[in-house]
């Protein structure tokens, strides 16, 4: 039995539930299953509340990518810049595409070095695909500007940075489109997969909703017609009826977040064996989906706390562009092959409660003191 878990999908549901459950109810009862007025109600309030145009869902984080960049015209023997510090669906949409991936390093902040892009770009160059990892925003002032000079489109991986900021403007509303992920574990999680599109190209958003339905629109008669080979990729209407009902505590699980990141950040900071993630900034406004720190003895340090019954999560102790599938590139990323072997995710949710907190930094302090 875990004292403190990583995630606590069972004890959000517990907390909402009567308001879930009888949103399924009124949903099943109602027969409204498929690309009905629940997912048009999530489309909207998620454009409003990113700033941009249109908002498109779809089945995952995974195929807002994929298609975006699809949508963006990236093809067979396209190149697209991205990082190797992220999780594998970056990169294996590019792949989907048939594009090659070409990967840069990142900064200490975790996100895309941006004086390492120019240096990347070739004349096969198609996009630049930044992550918004942990909950924070890349230099987004910079990339478009490297995107502008060299007629680049940029699909933002923002799977991990709803409700992020940099210098004032929202992750996902910078490039030609954002890509953004509901898995259960997100910030703003359904009750299984579930993605979106953000853009303020309507041609974009006309092309998004095309693949996530076999292509296929209805002409001014109402007869069906396909207009291009598409996918079942769609935001199921429940998935996001369950979105309605938990978007409007999302303002203030950003803000719990914020307590307890600034409560690691209190109580951490006196442990010199450990490098704190970056705070908000005058440029950053931060969300942390993730709490992220690095420390050495990483791996005795999870263990210690998998006794302590603290679940903590290691991300790809195989750096990405070690895998097999991804070798044979012979990517030389020494930061990220570091940092694979340093960063550890702490528990952050805003269900949280301060015991259970302060259980885990006097884990982590134990661990070190030990000595």
């Amino acid at each position: 039995m875990l004292k403190v878990p990583f995630v606590n999908y069972k004890l959000q549901y517990q907390n909402l539930k009567p308001e879930i459950d009888k949103t399924l109810q009124d949903v099943l009862e109602r027969g409204d299953l498929i690309l009905r007025s629940d997912v048009e109600k999530f489309e909207k309030s998620l454009a409003d509340f990113l700033g941009v145009k249109y908002a498109v869902g779809v089945n995952s984080g995974t195929d807002a990518l994929i298609f975006s960049l699809k949508a963006a015209g990236v093809k067979s023997g396209d190149e697209v810049i991205t990082v190797s510090h992220t999780f594998f669906a970056t990169i294996e949409a590019i792949v989907h595409n048939g594009a090659r991936p070409v990967l840069v390093e990142v900064l200490e902040d975790y996100l895309m070095d941006t004086d390492k892009i120019e240096a990347a770009i070739t004349p096969k160059t198609k996009a630049i695909l930044p992550v918004h990892l942990n909950g924070r925003v890349c230099d987004m002032e910079k990339i478009m500007i490297i995107a502008k000079k060299h007629n680049l489109a940029v699909i933002e991986d923002a799977a991990q940075a709803l409700g992020a900021k940099f210098q004032g403007k929202m992750a996902g509303s910078f490039g030609k489109a954002g890509c953004f992920s509901f898995y259960p574990a997100k910030i703003l999680g359904a009750l299984g997969d579930a993605g979106a599109v953000t853009t303020n190209d309507e041609e974009v958003a006309k092309k998004i909703r095309l693949y996530r339905n076999h292509g296929q629109i209805k002409n001014q008669e109402g007869e069906v017609e396909m207009t291009d080979y598409g996918w079942t990729s769609r935001l199921h209407n429940l998935q996001a009826a369950v979105l309605n009902v938990k978007f409007k505590y999302l303002p203030q699980w950003i803000e719990r977040r914020k307590e307890i990141a600034k409560l690691y950040y209190q109580w951490l900071s006196g442990v010199p064996e450990i490098k704190l993630p970056p705070q908000s900034d005058e440029n950053h406004v931060d969300v942390y989906q993730n709490f992220v720190i690095r420390v050495p003895k990483r791996d005795e340090l999870f263990e210690f706390l998998k006794e302590k019954r603290v679940e903590t999560l290691i991300k790809d102790p195989l750096p990405l562009h070690h895998q097999p599938v991804l070798k044979s590139f012979n990517f030389q990323l020494a930061f990220s092959e570091k940092l694979a072997k340093e960063v550890i995710s702490l528990p952050m949710y805003p269900e949280l409660d301060q015991g259970q907190i302060e259980y885990v930094i006097n884990s982590i302090k134990e661990f070190y003191n030990r000595r």
